[in-house]
């Protein structure tokens, strides 16, 4: 069985990705590991006030009480969509959330992540600093972001973005497990550009490789890579986008808000970061 981190403040976004966690946790056969953090106050030791453990045990107590009243509600978000039978655990953590993050990971055996983003659109605040942003960069398992705007939908259809080299024929095929558990079909992107330097032996290679699966592979020369990705996930109707984690600013570059606001609401899809 799978395990998923689920890190969540309640908040709208956070809730509204836990739908998107619950509908992954079952087509993986998974279950969640829910993990709420908060941080303690630091106090300069010549100034700390006499009543310090109070406030501490003050805060510890509101967190835990808050933590109490929201874990039913998810529960009864899950029970709604018929899904009260997916496994879930609980933890309450203080510290940076990057660093209990890391730390479940560890001792949870963590598979998979889930989060939320928030922003006007939701891709920014992900890419420019966000927490999720900042697990992106700092954990070395598969991360699944999930936009504001976005509500989940059965999955049919995975895009894939790749540069034919050996680590992206290794991501592929985790995307197929993931796509054959919902009889999902797997749209395979290579953007041609001009310093391209992929032969075609390679390409037919991984097209006899891949023969029989339900795996498309679309060949596209442009120069603008982020435009003709964009182009991709709207007309080829991608429901998720998995992609390996190159640079930071490519994603940057390819959910800026000039594109989201050109293809409106089309581009909040989940995106499925893997790690090279």
């Amino acid at each position: 069985m799978k395990k998923i981190l689920f890190p969540t403040d309640f908040s709208e976004a956070a809730t509204n990705s836990f739908v998107h966690a619950l509908e992954f946790a079952k087509i993986v056969n998974g279950e969640l590991i829910l993990l709420h953090t908060f941080e303690l106050p630091i106090y300069d030791n010549q100034f700390v006030p006499v009543n310090y453990n109070l406030v501490f045990d003050s805060l510890q107590l509101t967190e835990f009480d808050m933590f109490k009243e929201e874990i039913p509600k998810l529960h009864a978000i899950a029970e709604a969509r018929k899904l009260g039978h997916i496994r879930m655990s609980h933890r309450l953590m203080d510290g940076s959330l990057l660093y209990n993050i890391k730390k479940a990971i560890t001792e949870e055996k963590i598979d998979f992540i889930v989060m939320g983003t928030s922003g006007s659109t939701g891709w920014e605040a992900f890419f420019l600093g966000s927490n999720t942003g900042n697990v992106l960069a700092a954990v070395d398992v598969p991360v699944l972001s999930v936009p504001l705007g976005s509500k989940f939908n059965k999955i049919e259809t995975i895009g894939f973005t790749t540069r034919y080299r050996d680590k992206d024929k290794k991501a592929l095929k985790e995307v197929l497990k993931i796509a054959k558990k919902t009889h999902a079909k797997i749209n395979c992107l290579y953007v041609r550009t001009n310093k391209s330097d992929v032969s075609p032996s390679t390409i037919k290679q991984w097209e006899e490789e891949f023969v029989g699966e339900p795996i498309q592979f679309s060949i596209i020369p442009s120069d603008d890579v982020q435009d003709t990705i964009a182009d991709f996930i709207l007309f080829k109707g991608i429901d998720v986008l998995a992609m390996l984690t190159y640079k930071r600013n490519f994603f940057v570059e390819l959910f800026k808000p000039s594109l989201t606001q050109k293809f409106s609401n089309k581009l909040h899809i989940p995106v499925l970061a893997m790690h090279e």
